[in-house]
């Protein structure tokens, strides 16, 4: 069986996940005891000894509904959004321009392909304001898309508001940058586990373990609760087919 939280882990948070996980394994009669960090994201998701683990809405969305169970969808607490939603920052060297779409022939600089934070946010909100990004670079990461702007590498990027507020308490490097809008809210990063899994066990647990995590580590994770998103509310986030790759 395999646990693993891939989506928010960083070295400065994963002693509060693995604490996270031990909240929930404390309350199943059976389940691994640690998270595993040695294994791909998709080779994680598609397992079928999945367990619990962690996924992008994109993902989840074009992949992986019908082929794994939702447990629920983390709220953050994110201002201006519904429990359980997420938006990307607008990241830009400071004192850039404040306007989005003078940004179209500039360097975008995008996590990866299969991203909803990165880069279907992205495109979606630009053909919301009448435009697209014409030039496009693909860091692998947030974290290192954030890095190209501040090393002038690139000008813009979408970082996941969650991922962002964690940059903020670790990276010295975003003093450099700021942040200039944000996309419109979609549905968050749902926890999943495989067909053959507990569900309602799981999600029983994952409720009590935020209910209570402690104050340090409510402050570094930032969950505050769990929320029930339908699979119709994911599918109804657009998704450009033809600009999404599967990363493996």
């Amino acid at each position: 069986m395999i646990a693993a939280l891939p989506m928010y882990d960083r070295p400065e948070v994963s002693a509060a996940l693995d604490r996270f996980w031990a909240a929930i394994r404390a309350e199943l009669p059976f389940g691994p005891d640690m998270l595993r960090r040695d294994m791909g994201m998709w080779d994680v998701w598609e397992s079928p000894d999945l367990f619990f683990s962690q996924t992008c809405g994109l993902p989840y969305r074009n992949w992986l509904i019908g082929r794994v169970q939702k447990i629920g969808t983390p709220d953050y607490g994110l201002p201006d959004a519904p429990p359980g939603y997420y938006y990307s920052h607008w990241v830009v060297a400071q004192g850039s321009s404040q306007d989005l779409r003078s940004y179209a022939n500039r360097t975008l600089a995008i996590n990866g392909r299969d991203s909803q934070s990165g880069w279907t946010s992205a495109f979606n909100h630009a053909a919301e304001l009448g435009f697209e990004f014409h030039n496009i670079v693909v860091s692998g990461a947030h974290r290192e898309s954030a890095r190209m702007i501040a090393d002038g590498k690139a000008d813009i990027a979408a970082i996941d508001a969650v991922t962002w507020r964690m940059m903020e308490q670790f990276d010295p490097f975003v003093s450099a940058l700021e942040v200039i809008g944000h996309t419109i809210p979609t549905p968050g990063l749902p926890f999943i586990t495989s067909l053959s899994g507990p569900v309602h066990a799981l999600r029983e647990a994952t409720e009590k373990a935020i209910e209570d995590l402690s104050d340090q580590d409510r402050d570094i994770l930032g969950m505050i609760g769990i929320a029930d998103i339908s699979d119709d509310d994911y599918r109804a986030v657009h998704t450009p087919h033809k600009l999404v790759a599967k990363s493996r």
